[in-house]
Protein backbone atom coordinates (compact mmCIF):
# COMPACT_ATOMS: atom_id res chain seq x y z
CA UNK A 1 0.00 0.00 0.00
CA UNK A 2 1.62 3.40 -0.99
CA UNK A 3 1.27 6.14 1.68
CA UNK A 4 0.17 9.41 0.09
CA UNK A 5 -0.50 12.72 1.49
CA UNK A 6 -2.03 15.98 -0.45
CA UNK A 7 -0.64 18.88 1.04
CA UNK A 8 -2.83 21.97 0.52
CA UNK A 9 -5.32 24.60 2.60
CA UNK A 10 -8.51 23.32 0.99
CA UNK A 11 -8.46 24.71 -1.89
CA UNK A 12 -10.44 23.73 -5.56
CA UNK A 13 -6.50 22.48 -7.19
CA UNK A 14 -5.96 20.62 -3.68
CA UNK A 15 -9.68 19.27 -4.10
CA UNK A 16 -8.74 18.45 -7.78
CA UNK A 17 -5.69 16.45 -6.79
CA UNK A 18 -7.39 14.39 -4.31
CA UNK A 19 -9.95 13.04 -6.84
CA UNK A 20 -7.30 12.97 -9.33
CA UNK A 21 -5.23 10.38 -7.58
CA UNK A 22 -7.87 8.34 -6.08
CA UNK A 23 -9.28 8.11 -9.26
CA UNK A 24 -6.10 6.96 -11.08
CA UNK A 25 -5.30 4.62 -8.02
CA UNK A 26 -8.56 3.15 -8.31
CA UNK A 27 -8.25 2.58 -12.29
CA UNK A 28 -5.17 0.78 -12.08
CA UNK A 29 -6.12 -1.16 -8.76
CA UNK A 30 -3.86 0.07 -6.40
CA UNK A 31 -3.95 -0.33 -2.65
CA UNK A 32 -3.80 3.65 -1.14
CA UNK A 33 -4.00 5.08 1.77
CA UNK A 34 -4.81 9.22 1.28
CA UNK A 35 -4.37 11.86 3.73
CA UNK A 36 -5.56 15.55 3.25
CA UNK A 37 -2.73 18.12 5.20
CA UNK A 38 -4.59 21.06 5.97
CA UNK A 39 -1.95 22.49 8.14
CA UNK A 40 0.22 25.29 7.27
CA UNK A 41 3.49 24.62 9.26
CA UNK A 42 2.76 20.66 8.42
CA UNK A 43 2.88 20.87 4.90
CA UNK A 44 6.02 23.70 5.11
CA UNK A 45 7.90 21.18 7.36
CA UNK A 46 7.90 19.10 3.81
CA UNK A 47 9.64 22.52 1.90
CA UNK A 48 6.58 23.02 -0.33
CA UNK A 49 6.04 26.54 -0.71
CA UNK A 50 3.30 26.00 -3.28
CA UNK A 51 0.54 24.15 -3.37
CA UNK A 52 -0.62 20.92 -3.74
CA UNK A 53 2.00 19.36 -3.38
CA UNK A 54 1.69 15.50 -2.87
CA UNK A 55 3.81 13.48 -0.84
CA UNK A 56 4.42 9.23 -1.66
CA UNK A 57 5.84 7.21 1.18
CA UNK A 58 7.60 10.61 3.11
CA UNK A 59 9.18 11.79 -0.46
CA UNK A 60 7.84 15.08 -1.82
CA UNK A 61 6.93 14.25 -5.77
CA UNK A 62 5.02 16.99 -6.62
CA UNK A 63 4.62 21.06 -5.61
CA UNK A 64 2.34 23.85 -7.11
CA UNK A 65 -0.41 23.23 -9.32
CA UNK A 66 -3.07 20.19 -10.41
CA UNK A 67 -0.47 17.18 -11.37
CA UNK A 68 -1.10 15.45 -14.88
CA UNK A 69 -2.71 12.83 -15.07
CA UNK A 70 0.07 11.06 -16.54
CA UNK A 71 2.29 12.16 -13.77
CA UNK A 72 -0.19 10.63 -10.84
CA UNK A 73 -0.02 7.15 -13.30
CA UNK A 74 4.11 7.16 -13.01
CA UNK A 75 3.87 7.35 -9.63
CA UNK A 76 1.38 4.84 -8.77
Amino acid sequence: MKSIKVLGTGCANCRATVALVESVAKEKGVDISIEKVEDLPDIMSYGVMSTPGVVIDGRVVHAGGVPTRAKVEGWL
